[in-house]
């Protein structure tokens, strides 16, 4: 493959958490980064609601709520990621909890021509947005796709 072609290929390196996520589109040479916030509600679940004894029968119930919220929450997240990274030709997705394998079996779910062009799921630490921008370009020099 020539080099110019190479750079043709829109390469996108998506690192997540359940907060946010960064993602870097390599493309003819230029390098983009966007930042997606999640808006995942951070759910703290108390024990004890209005009884004495810890984990009444309404614990189990706000629980339910609570997840199932969440659920909704981090669909719309999914959602959001794959309509900005429809365009890529080449995916990976990297990140140090396991949301990245949660939107990984979403893309498989629901977004298969996307799934298709993931060439990696990846368990990375917490990084800084330039350790992402260059752990991207090496993901992708490396794997030459």
């Amino acid at each position: 493959m020539s080099k110019s072609k190479f750079n043709q290929i829109k390469r996108t390196g998506v690192w997540l958490d359940k907060e946010k996520a960064i993602i870097v589109m390599l493309y003819n040479g230029d390098i983009s980064l966007n930042t997606i916030l999640s808006n995942i509600e951070h759910f703290h679940v108390r024990g004890g609601s209005g009884t004495r004894l810890k984990g009444g029968p309404q614990d189990v119930i706000q629980d339910s709520k609570y997840l199932e919220r969440e659920k909704l929450q981090q669909k719309k997240y999914f959602k959001n990621l794959a309509s900005v990274i429809k365009d890529a030709d080449a995916i990976v997705l990297f990140g140090p909890a396991e949301i990245k394998d949660k939107f990984n079996k979403e893309l498989n779910t629901s977004y298969k021509e996307l799934s298709a062009k993931v060439k990696g799921v990846v368990k990375t630490d917490s990084m800084t947005k330039r350790q992402v921008k260059a752990w991207v370009k090496a993901f992708f020099k490396e794997s030459r796709l």
